[in-house]
């Protein structure tokens, strides 16, 4: 299990509902969480393997913008 944060621009409980059924359908997204309250709208999400294209790809299919933070 690997660990993993993003920049985002998700940033509110709307957004949160509209990423919510692409994370959750991913299979190697084990756990995810936004923190709507820090100015880069962090996600972390723990993954299965090393690969964060996964999240990268739910995150832009529902609209929103990602970056993986260093």
């Amino acid at each position: 299990m690997k660990t993993i944060q993003f920049k985002t621009n998700i940033n509110c409980g709307s957004c949160l509902s509209k990423v919510s059924p692409f994370l959750n359908e991913e299979k190697e997204i084990k756990k995810w969480e936004v923190n709507l309250s820090v100015p880069d709208k962090v996600l972390t999400a723990e993954i299965a393997d090393s690969d964060s294209g996964k999240v990268i790809a739910a995150v832009k299919k529902a609209g929103f913008q990602i970056e993986k933070m260093n």
